[in-house]
């Protein structure tokens, strides 16, 4: 499994920032917040709507989406108050987008294989927990797979985990095939239940 370094720079929404930027992988435009001025600044930047993600979290626990300046300052204190270190991640929204799961495994050899892929019925923005989901995927081509395929095998490389499962979400624009990591979880998830 995961050894805790690597869980530290898959769970620590900058951390996992880093790494994505550092093997050419896009994640949304972002910032970190632990209060209210700091998350009014970085709406500023990004405008809304903003998806709110607490740090250190499961299951989406204490996240939102802001649409509106009206909810803006409820979902950002929600997710403050979510947060065992009160700190949030401002996303810009693809809402829209479509998403992916890629469940990877590796071993101690760096044999990487890549276990299922899923893809959500649902567009971003219905969590991917209340979503209907299809493995294997259908609506890729098997360019944009095998462009997820290695950017799962450089992720799962370059957090670290050594040994053992990982699930890596993507959201692709449907209008111009722009690829995304919305995040990795060094470990089983729900959708590994799926995929076995």
């Amino acid at each position: 499994g995961a050894k805790v370094d690597a869980i530290k720079k898959a769970e620590d929404r900058e951390l996992f920032k880093k790494a994505m930027e550092k093997i050419g992988v896009r994640v949304p435009a972002s910032g970190l917040a632990n209060n209210l001025t700091d998350a009014a600044e970085i709406k500023k930047k990004l405008g809304l709507p903003l998806i709110v993600r607490p740090a250190f979290t499961l299951g989406g626990t204490g996240g939102g989406i802001a649409y509106t300046e009206e909810t803006f300052e409820e979902v950002v204190s929600k997710g403050l108050k979510a947060s065992p270190i009160s700190q949030v991640l401002l996303e810009e929204s693809v809402l829209g987008w479509k998403e992916f799961e890629l469940e990877v495994m590796r071993d101690l050899a760096d044999n990487v294989v890549i276990i299922c892929s899923i893809e959500n019925i649902d567009p971003m923005g219905v969590h991917t927990g209340d979503s209907i989901t299809v493995a294997p995927q259908q609506t890729l081509s098997d360019k944009e797979y095998q462009n997820l395929r290695d950017m799962s095998i450089a992720i799962i490389r370059e957090i670290g985990v050594e040994t053992g499962g990982s699930n890596i979400q993507f959201a692709v624009n449907p209008a111009n095939g722009d690829v995304i990591v919305i995040e990795m979880n060094p470990r089983v998830s729900r959708s590994s239940a799926l995929a076995s």
